[in-house]
């Protein structure tokens, strides 16, 4: 393994991860404002648990590189879906920025599913 790819595994898990630990801790303290603009996009509010859930702990474990290949696939069809559900609307400049975030969100979370978490990770100290 490379230097390169040596920092640039845990360096890419952390800027990938890091808007989503942000976000679902934010979730948090905007919780019923969360939950009603899930409900006013058709997305039961009650659901808002399982998304801070897999924000925050899903974006923990890329970071730390646990399990990061399941993690991985799991945040990239989260990417994908709140891409087509919150972002849909591409006419909406605003919106399309947002969707191709989310697109290329998922992507990242792709290369992680095929390569693993790489360098300094915890799957990468058991071997997985």
């Amino acid at each position: 393994m490379t230097a390169i790819q040596t920092l640039s595994a845990p360096l890419g898990r952390l800027l990938l991860s890091l808007i989503f630990v942000v976000s679902g801790v934010g979730k948090i303290g905007a919780y019923a404002g969360t939950q009603a603009y899930m409900d006013s996009m058709g997305v039961p509010g009650v659901l808002l648990p399982l998304v801070i859930v897999l924000e925050v702990l899903g974006g923990l474990a890329i970071i730390l590189g646990w399990q990061a290949r399941v993690v991985a696939f799991l945040l990239a069809g989260f990417c994908l879906l709140s891409a087509v559900i919150f972002h849909g609307n591409i006419g909406d400049q605003g919106q399309q920025i947002q969707f191709l975030k989310n697109l290329g969100l998922a992507g990242g979370f792709l290369l992680i599913v095929a390569h693993g978490a790489g360098a300094w990770s915890l799957d990468n100290r058991r071997g997985a």
